[in-house]
């Protein structure tokens, strides 16, 4: 489940199926073991026009959803990050075989990000689902900044304001001085770059629950770089709900699970194996799925023909936490004996569940009440502490080394 660091898009949309993990415990994906016949991969079976990742697309697409056999359930397309989330319209054939646009509702936005959440079922009454991002063509002359947490939210004490801007930034000290973020009650803010794409920004200690924040986005003509030029000018609001932090004890096997400070519980888990051991430290969520698939080849997880060590599409309950793909999800197919005594995974934390996802189980209960933005933090690992980079690893840093990174302090 280990990979090089790196930061997804966050789907705060959590009642779609989507996403591509990386862990599972060893032994091998339960699908060979319980589902008849061969099933198509998730990219087999539902097939979606732009590829995953597309950048530059046009604004006139193509934009499309299809599968081979069986029928689509659900398909949502979102222009997210932005100041104003916008679903795009369109329907499902008659045959079930396809989604397509609404006619009427023209082309894309230019300089956007757009994700794709489609369900289907196979032939062999199998669900799938498929999460795919692509951008939408910027200008050369323009550069734009793909930003988190999404307008109106309701967050956990956590988060941090994370950028990634779609070319390399020259004039930093210009670009993170354009962007004002302001907070009721008042706290100073401050920003961190990593390297020349990313610009995070968090305040000393965690936000204060209640917390009503502001960003002031006002990058439009500012010179980002030689010739490159800002293409935004917008207001982003978001509220800080209340204080969440779940410490996972990866040698006691056992998470305890604290609101604004009380005890909720304490639940067991297991997290990874010796070999593949979980990350030390402190990590926020970034997505929320109520299923996703969980492939070991996205990770670096191969057997010896290339393909990945485990492949299951319908993991419930899963919480990202890093962008190399560390989750904090359900487990339907370990003995329940595991969860509490044994550390089995490729790195994730997991927790017990039924196959489809039970309200009912230690992993429904704690999805119930998760939030974007909510504290995850992992002590006695024999591994490392995650790295500030790698999702939204900020608050493993000092305030002075934080601060270090600003380009205007």
């Amino acid at each position: 489940m280990r990979a090089a660091a790196g930061v997804a898009a966050v789907v705060a949309w959590a009642g779609l199926l989507g996403g591509l993990a990386g862990c599972t415990p060893d032994g091998g994906s339960p699908i060979e073991v319980q589902l008849p016949g061969k099933p198509r991969s998730p990219e087999e079976a539902i097939r979606i026009t732009p590829d995953d990742n597309a950048k530059a697309v046009p604004a006139d697409g193509p934009l499309s959803v299809s599968v081979p056999e069986g029928r689509l359930e659900r398909v949502v397309v979102t222009k997210v990050e932005d100041a104003q989330e916008e679903q795009v319209p369109g329907a499902i054939a008659a045959d079930g075989l396809s989604w397509s646009p609404d006619p009427e509702y023209g082309k894309l936005a230019l300089a956007a990000k757009y994700t794709v959440d489609a369900v289907a079922v196979d032939g062999h009454d199998r669900r799938q689902a498929r999460h795919t991002t692509f951008t939408t063509y910027v200008p050369e002359e323009r550069f734009i900044g793909y930003f988190k947490p999404e307008n109106r939210s309701t967050v956990g004490t956590g988060m941090i304001v994370s950028f990634r801007f779609n070319r390399s930034i020259e004039n930093r000290a210009e670009v993170e001085r354009a962007i004002r973020i302001t907070a009721k009650p008042d706290v100073e803010v401050v920003g961190h770059w990593f390297g020349r794409e990313r610009l995070d920004f968090r305040p000393r200690e965690y936000w204060k629950p209640g917390t009503e924040v502001t960003i002031d986005m006002r990058l439009r003509d500012v010179e980002g770089a030689r010739g490159s030029y800002g293409i935004q000018s917008k207001t982003v609001r978001f509220t800080v709900g209340r204080q969440q932090i779940s410490t996972v004890d990866a040698a006691e096997h056992t998470m305890t699970v604290r609101r604004n400070g009380e005890l909720l519980s304490t639940v067991p888990i297991t997290a990874g194996a010796p070999k593949t051991t979980t990350y030390n430290g402190k990590m926020v969520v970034m997505e929320l799925f109520d299923v996703t698939r969980m492939n070991g080849a996205t990770v670096g997880f191969t057997s010896e023909d290339g393909k990945g060590e485990y492949d299951i599409p319908d993991v419930p309950h899963a919480m990202r936490l890093t962008g190399s793909g560390t989750f904090l999800h359900g487990n339907y197919w370990a003995h329940p004996d595991t969860f509490g005594s044994t550390n089995t995974s490729h790195g994730c934390v997991g927790l017990r569940d039924n196959k489809g996802g039970g309200s009912d189980t230690p992993a429904g209960w704690f999805f119930d009440r998760t939030l974007i933005g909510d504290i995850v933090e992992v002590v006695n690992s024999q591994d490392k502490t995650v790295a500030a980079d790698n999702g939204l690893g900020g608050w493993n840093l000092s305030w002075v080394d934080w601060i270090a990174g600003s380009a205007i302090t």
